[in-house]
């Protein structure tokens, strides 16, 4: 009974921010155009030949999302500060950690879908293949730490007068072993690798993954209860 409770409490808040998005286009679409402006420069900046590819490609998909992530995080906040929504979620009998959770989870979504996106674009302009086998794994556990962090330092630098500058200072740092193994995994894959080549890895990433979790979860709910 707890449980599902609990549950509803994270799928009421994930379809409420589902259901914003879709109404507004705010998030995605700032976090894909600098992502898909990214991507065209890099792509006219460098000369495509196989062995290039495979070193750079990984960089610029992931620094690429992850800077487009920091927008995202950073639009989604204010809005939501802005209209006094995110007040009054916290008013409701909402768990903070369900509600970091539900936050981290509809941040996922979003990035998943940039992703989804930006995929075929890497393939078409930098003609490489994708082995799913390696990228869905890695991708996946790479966009939930992104989701996880974004959380705790968007909800933190909400409030402060400077959030454009705050949220990156705090969020890079912080972010760089996930993107490394993202990066890694990436290149393993453009490299010809298999799944096993690259699950070291995904190991590293996917206990990063519920550190950020865990220690996430305990520094939203002490930031958005003062």
């Amino acid at each position: 009974m707890i449980a599902m409770t609990y549950m509803s409490y994270i799928y009421t808040v994930v379809k409420k921010d589902l259901l914003y998005e879709i109404r507004s286009k705010e998030i995605i679409s700032s976090i894909l155009v600098f992502s898909l402006i990214s991507i065209v420069t890099f792509n006219f900046a460098f000369d495509p030949t196989p062995k290039v590819i495979v070193l750079i490609v990984p960089g610029i998909l992931w620094v690429s999302l992850t800077f487009g992530a920091i927008l995202g995080f950073n639009r989604a906040f204010a809005l939501e500060n802005e209209n006094g929504g995110f007040d009054g979620t916290l008013m409701t009998p909402i768990p903070k950690d369900a509600l970091f959770i539900a936050k981290s989870f509809s941040s996922f979504i979003f990035l998943v879908i940039v992703e989804v996106f930006l995929i075929p674009l890497l393939v078409v302009f930098f003609h490489i293949e994708m082995n799913l086998l390696i990228l869905i794994p890695v991708s996946l556990l790479a966009l939930l730490g992104l989701s996880f962090l974004g959380c705790v330092f968007g909800a933190l630098s909400v409030n402060t007068r400077a959030s454009e500058v705050m949220l990156p200072v705090l969020f890079i740092p912080v972010i760089i072993p996930l993107v490394l193994g993202a990066t890694q995994g990436t290149q393993i894959m453009l490299a010809g690798g298999e799944l096993k080549d690259a699950l070291d890895w995904i190991g590293l990433m996917a206990v990063f993954d519920v550190t950020y979790m865990i220690v996430g979860a305990f520094c939203f709910s002490i930031i958005v209860s003062e």
